[in-house]
């Protein structure tokens, strides 16, 4: 019994001291399967639609009760991680993910479906936060953090992406369900590896957990992000159904941030809104994810309904975003040491505002090489913002608070993807019906014009039924308002982007790589030799900083030297 404890004791002990790096890959994996379930539905509605025969309120909620429970519940699950620990939460994620996959796969009921749909978005709350904090704890060197932050935006970017292929794969070959039983099989093995493998971590334990405080911020993000969702959808500001959830979570989130600022032991240290780095990176991420989610929805819109192509081949079109999006992950760490936050965000937002300008070129026919060229460059700069702008906030800070703040990204992230929905949908459709006001003028009867002006699809739809010169005409002068609507919208965005450019001012031109706040230098030439430690492979990834016996001599460009932990990184606390 004795010798089976010791085993697990060094099993474990080498696991914490270990090897980041397949700490690292336990981590992406988590974060690969909650950003799949995010995109994994959308190519089998129609399957569930089929089955279930859901109402219209139902098939909604079906749709979005993951993504507004596992948005609403993110600040719980991330300051709750801070105090019991984040990998308790993590593999408490992980069950909770694996139990809710499969009773979405064998739901035979709406009702069902939607309850299933919410506790995968309890588990999802549970996993993203704890993924990113345990990662700001394993490596703390920017630098190596860096890395590991531009490897973890890549497999997020990956797993929105290939969502739909998946799904659509599985749903064509198999049934609806099998979507959900892909998680299983992945869930079984995460749970005893992210045991054993992934350190235990928490932050300042003093004082009671804030229990209501934690209830009033998923509230109140639950009713902020559920009106945002309603005008996405189409739903006026002013209706009741929209403005009430609205007004009453934003009202509570200002009473959460009263309520933190009294606190002695706050959920969130409000303070850390104090410092301009992290607030314009908290900034930052909305405005990339507004930019990103909306241009998505109306990419989309034009290559199925303007350009004709199956959702096959709008996929196929959309990969070079992806690729240049993991492009940019890959290499974030190297770009970030070279140019520093500050122009790294504010670059990535310019060069995204370039290729949304680009794609205001695109007409009624296919023009495949300006479009790949337009997506090859949003991926890029988009996941570059992205990634300086997640590196910057993690960085700013402090290690005790890294679920906290990990939950205010990643809620930054949701919220920042509906505010695209709601703001450029909303502007697409303020652009889009006008062009359609004349089409009685033309003898098209006046219902069939206001059925079509709510959308494009909607306009073919009407089109189909009428048939004949009229429905030609109604067709031609949809596609043409779309076109109109697209590029003002196209235009919108550029500006939004343009006021994020300028808002990275704010962040620091250089990448702070020690405690003391040192620049990183690519040179240690001001550095004594003597006080340099020499940097040798690890056993396992990258180089970490550790004094060997004798001397030896050095191969290569010299690395700066750098400040060590106090205590092992897998420790789960880094030096102060």
């Amino acid at each position: 019994m004795s010798g089976t404890s010791t085993a697990v004791s060094k099993l474990r002990a080498a696991a914490d001291g270990a090897n980041r790096w397949v700490v690292l890959v336990v981590l992406c994996l988590s974060l690969l399967l909650v950003a799949l379930d995010a995109t994994v539905l959308h190519v089998a509605v129609p399957a569930v639609t089929e089955d279930l025969r859901p109402s219209a309120v139902g098939l909604l909620w079906i749709v979005d009760a993951y993504p507004l429970v596992c948005a609403s519940l993110l600040i719980l699950f991330g300051t709750l991680g801070d105090r019991i620990g984040r990998r308790r939460v993590l593999l408490c994620g992980y069950a909770l993910f694996g139990i809710a996959s499969a009773l979405a796969a064998t739901a035979g009921s709406q009702g069902v479906l939607i309850g299933a749909r919410a506790l995968l978005g309890v588990g999802g709350a549970m996993i993203m936060p704890a993924t990113l904090s345990i990662l700001r704890q394993v490596f703390p060197d920017r630098r190596e953090r860096a890395l590991a932050i531009g490897i973890w935006t890549a497999v997020a970017a990956v797993g929105a992406a290939t969502g739909p292929v998946i799904g659509g794969f599985l749903v064509e070959h198999y049934w609806w369900g099998s979507v959900f039983l892909v998680n299983i099989p992945l869930m079984a093995l995460l749970l005893p590896v992210g045991r054993f493998l992934l350190p235990e971590s928490r932050g300042e334990s003093d004082g009671p957990w804030d229990v209501l405080g934690a209830l009033m911020a998923a509230a109140g993000v639950l009713g902020v992000v559920l009106g945002i969702k309603r005008v996405g959808g189409g739903e006026g500001l002013l209706n009741p159904a929209t403005l009430v959830p609205l007004i009453a979570g934003a009202a509570l989130l200002v009473l959460f941030v009263r309520r933190q600022k009294r606190r002695t032991h706050p959920l969130i240290d409000i303070a850390m809104f104090s410092r301009p780095a992290f607030t314009t990176a908290v900034g930052c991420i909305v405005l990339a994810m507004l930019a990103l989610v909306g241009l998505e929805l109306i990419a989309v819109q034009y290559l199925q309904l303007v350009l004709d192509l199956s959702p096959l081949e709008t996929g196929l079109r959309l990969l070079p975003l992806t690729f240049a999006a993991m492009a940019a992950g890959a290499t974030g760490s190297y770009t970030l040491s070279r140019i520093g936050p500050r122009r790294m965000v504010g670059w990535g937002f310019v060069l995204t505002a370039a290729s949304v300008l680009l794609l205001t070129l695109m007409g009624q026919h296919d023009r495949p090489v300006l479009l790949t060229s337009a997506f090859v460059l949003l991926g890029f700069g988009l996941q570059s913002t992205l990634f300086g702008a997640y590196e910057s906030m993690l960085s700013e800070a402090p290690a005790e608070r890294a679920g906290g703040a990990a939950a205010i990204g990643e809620t930054s992230y949701q919220l920042g993807a509906g505010l695209g929905i709601a703001l450029l949908g909303s502007v697409m459709n303020a652009a889009y019906a006008p062009g359609l006001t004349r089409l009685h003028e033309e003898g098209v009867p006046a219902a069939a014009g206001s059925a079509a002006s709510h959308s494009l699809g909607e306009a073919y739809q009407v089109a189909g039924r009428l048939g004949g010169p009229m429905g030609d005409l109604l067709r031609n002068t949809a596609r043409h308002a779309f076109m109109d609507g697209l590029h003002i919208t196209l235009l919108v965005s550029a500006g939004l982007l343009l006021l994020g450019a300028l808002a990275a001012l704010r962040l620091p031109r250089l990448m702070d790589c020690s405690p003391a706040g040192e620049e990183c230098r690519e040179s240690v030439a001001t550095v004594p030799e003597q006080a340099a430690a020499p940097v040798v492979p690890g056993p396992a990834g990258p180089a970490v900083g550790r004094r060997p016996g004798p001397p030896k001599a050095a191969h290569g460009p010299a690395l700066p030297a750098r400040r060590e932990p106090a205590e092992a990184t897998g420790s789960g606390r880094a030096a102060r």
